[in-house]
């Protein structure tokens, strides 16, 4: 069976079709939310969350044949949920902690720093395009945006990103 026939079969609430699906994009919505939350248990939960979150509301998918971009931007809101929920709870740790980890490079932690800083519209097509090495039209697709304003975010973000690891200033939040 293919991917949209899969897709359908779940949202008739197929549950093995589900599991199919979902089982094959495992890795994928693992390397997503890792790439969001940047610790393994978080990003595990976020993916149960996601995946929960699916079952639950496949039957009102209207076309099957997005399933897979549909997951992906419920798996991202739960990152972003997870995000703000940590915020609330727990203070950023200080550079201090996090410098203390010898395999994580201080580019990293400030490309890091740098995009948990950005609008989301820019850090999520960012992420999912240099991280998830997405196309724009598959951006596109899961942000359910015109491609034309996924080119404009790309642009427009990297651009911001640039002058921040440039300058080390605050990021333009335009």
């Amino acid at each position: 069976m293919e991917q949209t026939e899969l897709a359908a079969a779940a949202c008739r609430g197929d549950e093995q079709a589900f599991h199919i699906l979902v089982s094959g994009q495992q890795r994928r919505l693992y390397g997503i939310a890792y790439s969001y939350l940047h610790h393994e248990q978080d990003a595990l939960e976020a993916v149960q969350e996601a995946v929960c979150r699916a079952w639950i509301k496949c039957g009102k998918l209207k076309d099957p044949g997005a399933f897979i971009p549909w997951l992906i931007r419920i798996l991202i809101n739960c990152c972003v949920d997870e995000q703000k929920r940590k915020k609330r709870l727990q203070p950023l740790p200080d550079n201090a902690d996090i410098r203390s980890n010898e395999m994580i490079s201080d580019s990293k932690i400030d490309l890091e720093r740098a995009l948990d800083r950005m609008k989301p519209k820019y850090r999520h097509v960012l992420m999912l395009k240099y991280y998830e090495d997405m196309t724009l039209t598959e951006i596109a697709r899961v942000l359910d945006r015109p491609e034309g304003t996924v080119k404009t975010w790309l642009h427009q973000g990297l651009e911001q990103l640039r002058g921040k690891m440039e300058t080390g200033g605050e990021l333009f939040h335009g």
